[in-house]
């Protein structure tokens, strides 16, 4: 008998092979690109002029861990249609590679990292990890290093946990220091008596590695931003395949489903928008956040390149709508007292509507009621998402972007367990659900 549901929809696998490319900001931002080009999509630069065209589709990356793309509708006054957009993130929590990163204890190669965002330490022991980002190679130009993206591909790290007999009082709970604790092993050190001496042997051993991957000599690597990630594959989870149980679903479910829908909408009587920024991890406050005016330049060029001035595009500002599409919170069945008495989202139920009075989610009740129309003419499943009143969660992107763009904000997305977890856990119908709802969002 097969007890397995038919749950493996189209944009769950999707899901699945975008979070196996997607293995740093970086890589995520490529692999985006790679499914915009195939439809169609043009590049533009920031920097340059742009020359738009009614029904045009078109993209910009910044920095490399940031893309917006946005399509145009035919209409003659397409421009004076509604904005719709819908804004993700393409950074997770996980540990970041510090410069000059080789460390020895005894014949052990060690790699010096930093914690980035509220990562769980705890569910990055024990794991095959590996590394991917990019690095900066030497040029004749010193102006323009050339960038390199680097993925191993295969588990080249690993934290192992101390062993119970040496720590009798782990299951009562230890707290992990991100400095001594959260150090991988990359390898043992062979001795080279014949080459360099005890002190400096092999102290270059995870460069020397680098280098190797990028094919080029260690010297000609001038810095680097390297992601440690979980090198699992996701995959189904549940006896009749309830769950999607993988790296990164914080936030490769939002990039994901954005993606489509900006590449599969139909509206043709206003401009649709998708922004997949880097570091909401971190607070957003940097030049590829979406607490930059990055978002608002590129409005604003838009509008100007089809022929409006300031004016009309802050009128058009006004009317917009902005859907910020993050993870939220899925009721623990363990832990039934983090949760709100009554209002609370599960797994494999629908779309996530959060809300919360401290606008640490960004949505108002107009907002919602627009969101949740949508989702039942569609007949899209959906659900609403409060903190528990002596609690708090995360804040979104949403919440950010909100102070530079003054448009209607609902928050938005699939519900988790395990969120910031190295591996978490989704509904494996949710995925189709959130992709449903923006695919709607950018074609009525």
């Amino acid at each position: 008998m097969n007890l397995k549901k038919e749950t493996h929809s189209s944009d769950a696998k999707q899901l699945l092979k975008l979070i196996s490319q997607a293995t740093s900001p970086f890589h995520a931002v490529a692999a985006s690109v790679e499914q915009l080009t195939e439809k169609g999509f043009e590049e533009l630069r920031l920097g340059d002029e742009w020359k738009l065209k009614r029904g045009g589709r078109y993209y910009v990356v910044h920095h490399g861990s940031t893309l917006v793309a946005f399509h145009i509708g035919k209409e003659k006054d397409a421009e004076l249609g509604q904005i719709r957009i819908a804004a993700a993130h393409t950074d997770f929590p996980c540990l970041r590679i510090k410069p000059y990163p080789d460390m020895k204890e005894e014949r052990y190669a060690r790699v010096n990292t930093e914690v980035y965002g509220g990562a769980i330490l705890n569910t990055w022991l024990d794991r095959p990890l590996s590394v991917a980002g990019r690095v900066a190679i030497k040029s004749e130009d010193p102006f323009h290093p050339e960038m390199k993206l680097l993925d191993a591909g295969r588990p080249v790290l690993v934290i192992p946990n101390l062993a119970i007999h040496l720590n009798k009082e782990i299951n009562k709970g230890i707290e992990l220091n991100k400095q001594t604790d959260m150090i991988p092993i990359a390898g043992m050190i062979e001795e080279k008596l014949n080459q360099k001496s005890e002190k400096n042997a092999k102290s270059t051993y995870f460069m020397d590695f680098i280098a190797k991957e990028c094919k080029v000599k260690p010297e000609e690597i001038l810095d680097y931003e390297l992601t440690v990630y979980c090198a699992e594959e996701g995959g189904f989870v549940g006896v009749e395949d309830d769950f999607i149980s993988a790296p990164r679903l914080d936030n490769m479910t939002s990039v994901q489903a954005c993606l489509s829908a900006i590449i599969e909408g139909t509206r043709e009587n206003g401009i649709d928008v998708i922004a997949l920024f880097d570091h909401e991890e971190i607070g957003s406050k940097t030049k590829q956040g979406a607490g930059s005016v990055l978002l608002s330049l590129i409005m604003e060029k838009i509008y100007m390149s089809l022929g409006k001035d300031h004016v009309g595009y802050t009128e058009a500002l006004a009317k917009g709508l902005f859907l910020s599409v993050d993870v939220g919170h899925a009721y623990h069945p363990n832990q039934r007292d983090k949760y709100d008495p009554v209002v609370k989202s599960s797994l494999d139920t629908g779309v996530c509507l959060k809300e919360a009075a401290g606008q640490s989610y960004a949505t108002d009740a107009e907002g919602v009621a627009i969101v949740q129309q949508i989702l039942e003419n569609a007949g899209i499943p959906y659900q609403k998402f409060v903190n528990r009143s002596d609690g708090t969660s995360g804040s979104t992107l949403g919440s950010i972007a909100s102070t530079l763009l003054p448009m209607t904000i609902v928050d938005i997305g699939v519900p988790l367990l395990a969120m910031h977890s190295a591996r978490e856990l989704m509904g494996s119908r949710d995925q189709k659900s959130l992709t449903d709802l923006l695919r709607v969002f950018f074609s009525l």
